[in-house]
């Protein structure tokens, strides 16, 4: 009994020694809270970035691939690329037209 009175005690003697903090402590307080939220704003917004960071480089890769494709195709066909005027060529270099028929 007397452990329990003991723990109720000082649970009590906490409780109010929060409730007399100086202005200098409530004001600490205040600015270590705000700071603690601002923080995990920032990882919170790290975070977010990393997973786009992420889903760039896997589109970068895709990207990658299918040019690697697109260009063996090009040169598996052998392609007349002389007959062709130069915005064609373009369009096939920006991926705006087919590389290959």
């Amino acid at each position: 009994m007397t452990k329990a009175l003991v723990f109720a005690t000082t649970i009590a003697a906490l409780s109010l020694a929060g409730c007399n903090k100086s202005p200098s402590d409530k004001l600490a307080d205040r600015v270590e809270n705000a700071a603690d939220a601002r923080a995990d704003n920032m990882e919170a917004r790290a975070d977010s970035l990393q997973a786009q960071a992420d889903m760039l480089d896997n589109r970068a890769e895709q990207v990658r691939d299918t040019a690697e494709s697109r260009s063996d195709a090009i040169k598996a066909a052998d392609m007349n690329v002389q007959a062709m005027d130069q915005a064609q060529r373009d369009a096939i270099v920006a991926n705006q037209a087919a590389a290959v028929r």
